[in-house]
C-alpha cells in the first residue's frame, strides 16, 4: 500500500504529463468499445432480418425475367408478360415436402381509402399459416382464417403503419376500407409493428394490407399492371414459403424444390430460391471477421498509448536517477524500485481504462441519437478493452522499471 501511495504521489508531481499519458489509453479504450459497438449493432440488425425470415424456411419467389433491349422495344404496352410461380407448383411442393408447411402469396399495388385518408400500398393475398411462417403477431382483432378462404370473404388485416395512416383517430377493427376502385373490405385485425421488408421493392410489412388469397384471385385476378413499366403481367403467385420442422431439413428441401422447378423455369430464370439459414451463416462469419478487424484497428490506438507510457516512464527514470540512488543506498532492493515504477505505469493505464470505459459507452449512445445507427455495447468487449489497457500499462512499464532497478547506486548518487 505504501508503494501505491508513493507511486500516486510521484504522478501528482507532474499532473499535466500524467494526464496526457493517461489520455492516450483513455481514447484507445473508448475507440475499441465504440467501434465494436457500432459493428455489433450493424451486424445484429442484419442477422435479425435473416432470423425474421425464418431459419427453418425456404423461400421460392417469382422474378421478372431479363429482357433484351430489342425484345423490350418490340413489346407493346398492351401485351401480357407471363412468368413466375403457379398454383399447381405450390401443390407439387406440398406433395414433395409433406413434412413442411407451404404458404402461397401474391402481391399487387392498389390504393386503399378510408374517408379522406388514402394510401397506395402493397396488397398481399395469402393464407392463414402466413402468420406462423413469418413470425408475425396480431396486435388487435384477428388474423385471416380458413373460413375466410372458403367464403372468399372481403376481409383485410392492416399493417401497423397503414392502420395509423388510414385511421389516425379511430379504432380500425370493424371499419371498412376501399381497395382499388370498388371493392370494400372489412378490417378484421391490425398487426404488431414488424419493421422489416415485405418484398424486394422495399415496402415494409407494416405498410401492407393482407387479404385471403382466394379473395385476391376472385376480386383482382392474376393479371396486374406493373406501375414501373406500365405493362400488364400475368403472375399466379409471387412467393411460396415452406416452413420445415427444423434447420437440418432446410438445405435438402431447397435442393428438392430446385430440382422440381428447373425443367419449367431453368431457361427463363423467372424464379429464385432463398434459404435464410445459409444467409444467416454467411453473415455470422462475416460479422466475426468484421469484429476482429475493428478490434485490431482500435487496439492500435491502445498500442500507441502504451508507447506513450513507456516514453514518459523512461523520461521519469532519467529525471529521478538521484532519487533512485538514494533509495538504493538506504536499503531499497531492486524489487522495490521495480514495484514503484510498475505501480505508476499501472495507475496511469488503469485510470485511463476506467475513464475510457465510461467515455466508450457514451459514444454509442450519441451515435444512436444523432445518426440513428444502431449500436450494441457488449460486456465482453468492455472487459476486453479494460483488460488490455491494464496489461498495456504493465507490459510497457516493465522496461523502464527494469532499467531503474538495475542502475548502479553509486553512479546514480553522482547524477546531477
Amino acid at each position: 500500500m505504501r508503494i501505491v501511495r508513493l507511486g500516486l504521489k510521484s504522478l501528482l508531481l507532474h499532473k499535466l504529463r500524467s494526464s496526457l499519458t493517461t489520455a492516450g489509453i483513455l481514447f484507445g479504450v473508448a475507440s475499441v468499445i465504440a467501434m465494436l459497438a457500432v459493428g455489433e449493432g450493424a451486424s445484429k440488425e442484419t442477422l435479425q432480418q435473416y432470423r425474421d425470415m425464418g431459419v427453418t424456411n425456404v423461400l421460392i419467389r417469382s422474378k421478372k425475367p431479363e429482357e433484351t433491349q430489342q425484345s423490350a422495344n418490340a413489346s407493346s404496352m398492351w401485351s401480357v408478360l407471363g412468368y413466375g410461380l403457379l398454383y399447381q407448383e405450390a401443390d407439387r411442393v406440398q406433395n414433395l415436402l409433406p413434412q413442411g408447411l407451404v404458404v402461397r402469396s401474391r402481391e399487387f399495388q392498389r390504393g386503399v381509402v378510408h374517408g379522406e385518408h388514402w394510401a397506395s400500398t402493397m396488397i398481399i393475398g395469402t393464407e392463414p399459416p402466413f402468420l406462423e411462417v413469418t413470425n408475425m403477431q396480431v396486435r388487435e382483432g384477428r388474423w385471416l382464417t380458413e373460413l375466410d378462404m372458403q367464403r372468399q370473404s372481403n376481409c383485410v388485416v392492416l399493417g401497423e403503419s397503414l392502420a395509423r395512416q388510414l385511421f389516425p383517430l379511430e379504432d380500425p377493427v370493424g371499419q371498412t376500407v376501399l381497395i382499388g376502385v370498388e371493392d370494400r373490405f372489412e378490417v378484421v385485425g391490425v398487426l404488431e409493428y414488424q419493421g422489416r421488408a415485405a418484398s424486394p421493392n422495399g415496402t415494409t410489412l407494416d405498410e401492407c394490407a393482407f387479404i385471403p388469397l382466394t379473395s385476391s384471385r376472385r376480386r383482382f385476378g392474376d393479371t396486374i399492371r406493373n406501375p414501373s413499366t406500365n405493362r400488364w403481367e400475368n403472375i399466379e403467385l409471387h412467393e411460396i414459403k415452406v416452413k420445415m420442422p427444423g434447420p437440418e431439413w432446410v438445405e435438402s428441401a431447397a435442393g428438392v424444390v430446385d430440382l422440381m422447378l428447373k425443367p419449367a423455369h431453368g431457361n427463363k430464370k423467372d424464379t429464385e430460391i432463398t434459404v435464410p439459414l445459409e444467409l444467416l451463416r454467411k453473415e455470422e462469419r462475416a460479422e466475426r471477421m468484421f469484429s476482429l478487424v475493428l478490434a485490431v484497428i482500435a487496439s492500435i490506438s491502445l498500442l500507441v498509448g502504451g508507447i506513450g507510457i513507456m516514453n514518459v516512464m523512461l523520461a521519469t527514470v532519467t529525471e529521478r536517477t538521484r532519487e533512485i540512488g538514494i533509495r538504493r543506498a538506504l536499503g531499497a532492493k531492486k524489487k522495490h524500485i521495480v514495484q514503484q515504477f510498475l505501480v505508476e505505469a499501472g495507475v496511469m493505464a488503469t485510470l485511463g481504462g476506467l475513464v475510457g470505459v465510461g467515455f466508450g459507452m457514451l459514444v454509442p449512445l450519441g451515435i444512436e441519437e444523432y445518426f440513428e445507427q444502431p449500436t450494441d455495447v457488449q460486456p465482453q468487449h468492455v472487459l476486453m478493452a479494460f483488460g488490455i489497457s491494464a496489461l498495456v500499462g504493465v507490459v510497457f512499464g516493465l522496461y523502464p522499471a527494469w532499467r531503474a532497478a538495475n542502475m548502479d547506486p553509486v553512479e546514480a548518487l553522482r547524477h546531477e
